[in-house]
């Protein structure tokens, strides 16, 4: 391990060459269009001209001397679509090449360092690469399998494959507390509503990351589990007391911390007991104050989304030098590239934005570049990784109501499901079958299916077993003998539900949040 004095000299001495533009470059982590750094068509060319002013990737990178790109990627049932402007990763290989580019792109006194590279890989419903790779359970699973040990193992796998494909920051895990009203939006992005548990989860996540060559990110900071609101269109208020704020919001961020966690990204949040009235993105009282003074964090600080509604009101100038000077030092999804860094650059010279304040940013960044400094695994071991994270997806399978033995359903089965969920009955049939289970297109005792955005409407009144393959809320709606969780409906989710139903394994797991009327587990 490098001495930290050397460290710290090393990162003084790229600083000390650097010129405002270069500064305030550092500092931004924007998206673009274009599946390939360099190579792009004329309507990419045209989004990212409206962006930054460039064509390509790759020119936005060298022309604002960026610390990082910001790679999405999304699916249907994304609650995070409503910021999502571009969809640049596909598969590996692509992605490979994509961030090769990026890398290959960089200029001036830090590239020599590796570009922050992120994406917001959390598994589950938020998902940026899911072709190819060894798709984890949601958070929420992992609360469920109520085992850190497995929880690094996984995580450890899933920082290999992101590393793998030249991705090395994870905006993950979500150390978000779910509250009794369960968040819509975080759901089973969240460990729990249990605040030990879920800082057991965060810091095991932290650690497997950073194992497998990964920088984790924790978010939304002061948390966003007791609201219902959306941050993505709307200011959530959190209205807890300071008491409150404390004993759940703040325990999971707290053993992240502790866990080494190098990253932690503000909430668009306003907490009316810190700083009643403003955004935590843009709150010196709860990201210096609270998070640097009293949590004693030293880490980077990102935005959330800045193209997320809560920081439109403010230009794209104002908003990332209001983010600075409240004590973020890494502005992420800035809506227009070249006036975010106009921006920075004219408070440096007016001084509004103190040089050191600019400084201070910029060397947490270089930093944290020096840590990631290391050559990426093999592309041939991403997707290989199911032995290190099936474990978990079947430790996670809930049983809230039912007798617990093995195979609780007998004869031929038939697999039903909610609109849109064709892919997990797919793969729940074939691993049933495998299994050695009879599955009949008529007849039969009915398992069915639900998951992410369903309502009682898309329960199945006929079903012997219904299964939530995401937030077990909706089981306490429905009338089945049996009830199940997953939590996910990721392939391993649905091969270690067909184990359960076949009669091979117990349900083991524990319902990481309250279901009204239902038991946490009949298997205790």
């Amino acid at each position: 391990m490098q001495d930290p004095s050397d460290l710290s000299a090393k990162v003084a001495g790229i600083v000390k060459q650097m010129s405002d533009e270069e500064l305030a470059g550092q500092v931004l982590m924007p998206y673009a269009y274009g599946r390939s750094a360099t190579d792009v068509s004329p309507g990419t060319a045209s989004g990212n001209r409206a962006l930054a002013g460039v064509d390509t990737p790759a020119q936005m990178v060298q022309k604002f001397h960026l610390g990082g790109v910001i790679l999405v990627g999304f699916g249907g049932s994304d609650p995070t679509a409503a910021n999502q402007p571009v969809n640049n990763v596909e598969n590996p290989a692509q992605v490979r090449a994509l961030t090769t580019g990026l890398q290959n792109a960089a200029t001036g006194p830090a590239a020599d360092l590796p570009l922050l590279i992120g994406t917001d890989q959390e598994y589950g419903v938020v998902t940026r690469l899911t072709a190819g790779v060894t798709m984890l359970p949601s958070a929420m699973a992992f609360g469920a399998a109520g085992n850190p040990g497995l929880t690094e193992t996984a995580w450890r796998a899933a920082g290999a494959e992101l590393s793998a494909v030249g991705v090395n920051v994870d905006f993950a895990p979500v150390a978000d507390v779910l509250g009794p009203a369960g968040s819509a939006v975080i759901g089973s992005r969240s460990f729990g509503s249990d605040p030990r548990a879920a800082g057991e989860q965060v810091a095991a996540a932290v650690r497997g990351l950073r194992a497998g060559g990964v920088a984790a990110t924790l978010k939304h900071f002061p948390g966003h589990g007791h609201t219902t609101a959306d941050s993505h269109t709307d200011l959530p208020v959190l209205k807890q007391t300071r008491q409150l704020l404390d004993s759940d919001d703040l325990a999971s961020f707290k053993a992240g911390i502790r866990a080494g966690v190098p990253l932690i990204m503000s909430g668009h949040l306003d907490v009316q007991a810190v700083d009643p009235g403003v955004a935590a993105t843009f709150s010196r009282k709860v990201l210096t104050d609270l998070l640097r003074g009293e949590l004693k964090y030293d880490g980077v600080v990102v935005t959330d989304g800045m193209n997320m509604a809560p920081a439109m009101k403010y230009t794209p100038g104002d908003a990332a030098v209001k983010a600075l000077l409240a004590g973020n030092d890494l502005i992420l999804m800035t809506p227009n590239v070249a006036a975010a860094h106009k921006g920075i650059v004219d408070a440096i010279r007016a001084g509004t934005l103190s040089r050191a304040r600019i400084v201070e940013a910029a060397s947490r960044i270089l930093k944290l570049k020096l840590s990631l400094d290391r050559e990426a695994p093999a592309l041939s071991i991403v997707g290989t990784h199911g032995p290190q994270v099936a474990p978990v997806a079947a430790a996670a399978i809930t049983m809230l109501r039912g007798e617990c033995k093995l195979l609780p359903v007998s004869g031929p089965l038939r697999v039903t499901a909610a609109k849109g969920r064709d892919k997990a009955k797919a793969r729940l049939t074939g691993a049933l079958k495998q299994a050695g289970v009879t599955v009949v297109e008529t007849g039969g005792s009915v398992v069915h299916l639900v998951g992410y955005g369903d309502a009682k409407a898309d329960l199945n009144t006929e079903a012997a077993v219904t299964v939530a393959m995401d937030t077990p809320y909706l089981l306490g709606q429905s009338n089945a003998k049996v009830l199940l969780a997953t939590y996910s409906s990721s392939d391993l989710s649905m091969d270690a539900l067909a184990q359960v139903l076949a009669g091979k394994s117990k349900a083991t797991g524990r319902a990481p949040v309250e279901v009204v009327g239902l038991s946490r587990t009949t298997c205790a």
